[in-house]
């Protein structure tokens, strides 16, 4: 039972409150010009006002991942069925068809692999006439809040937060949380406001058990989860559902449908949750049942 004071220091996330979005459906973007609400509205569905991103920038960190060997092979199959694709300049011009009608979140901060112990310092590695030139609806900046290397990372976010307001693409923070940081709700509501707060226009976060409606009501503008380590696919359906069911407005998944055992398949069920309305379970039947070529032996 909690004390009075305790009681008394609570904070209030009104949770059952809706954010007003001032006439335009994404939140907190009501201000902003038109180019910008036009790719805004190009990763987040009109109808929806949802978006299943497709995380495959792992590579800058990480070489060939399992799951990504070949950009070319393994993500080709998937673009139909994703909205937005998160990645970086590299794999884009070399692996992804230019006819590919799918808006992009350009990862644009480089410096870092797995390599080193820490992960955290960054700089802003694509400028913004190249993120132009890709034809980018937002850019992607990691944002390590609390670790050794905050400063710089913030920096970096403020940079290209302030290059493309210039140009009217838009910026995602994603908090990037190391080794010593607690995956809860003070610390994911905490990193994703200073990074709203900063003028990123979205947010990727990972979802916690506990207190992740307010982590969402906390944050003015739309967050979508990450997907994190590849996991069972139920229970990557079940996390995608929860986050969904406590206000995400999407999620950015890599190895939980690129790893996944049938990835096509997968990328299917995460869509017919976020979009669709369908539970964990109806959605784990559709994966088990759909058949594709891209099964993996």
């Amino acid at each position: 039972m909690p004390s009075k004071e305790e009681v008394a220091g609570r904070k209030n996330f009104h949770v059952d409150t809706p954010m007003d979005t001032g006439g335009f459906y994404v939140r907190g973007s009501a201000h902003l010009d038109w180019g910008m609400k036009n790719r805004l509205s190009r990763i987040f569905n009109p109808d929806s006002g949802r978006t299943v991103m497709l995380a495959f920038d792992h590579g800058y960190l990480m070489g060939p991942t399992t799951g990504l060997e070949r950009l070319d092979l393994n993500i080709r199959p998937l673009l139909p069925h994703v909205d937005c694709l998160m990645c970086t300049r590299g794999g884009l011009r070399t692996c992804i068809p230019p006819q590919t009608n799918k808006p992009v979140c350009l990862r644009v901060t480089a410096g870092a692999t797995v390599l080193k112990d820490d992960m955290s310092d960054e700089c802003v590695g694509v400028d913004i006439e190249d993120a132009a030139r890709l034809n980018a609806s937002a850019m992607a900046v990691q944002c390590y809040v609390g670790g050794a290397c905050e400063r710089q990372t913030l920096e970096n976010l403020s940079r290209v937060i302030n290059a493309g307001n210039r140009l009217g693409i838009a910026t995602l923070g994603v908090t990037a949380v190391g080794k010593e940081m607690a995956r809860d709700a003070r610390y994911l509501g905490m990193a994703s406001r200073v990074l709203a707060e900063l003028g990123a226009h979205f947010v990727k976060t990972y979802f916690c058990e506990e207190g992740f409606e307010e982590v969402v009501a906390g944050c003015p503008v739309p967050i979508v989860i990450a997907g994190g380590k590849k996991i069972p696919e139920a229970d990557a359906l079940k996390m995608a559902w929860r986050a969904i069911d406590q206000g995400a407005r999407g999620v950015d998944m890599g190895r939980n449908i690129f790893a996944a055992r049938n990835p096509v398949a997968m990328a299917q069920a995460v869509r017919s949750i976020v979009h669709g309305a369908a539970s964990p379970d109806e959605a784990h039947e559709m994966y088990q049942d759909t058949k594709s070529d891209n099964a993996k032996p």
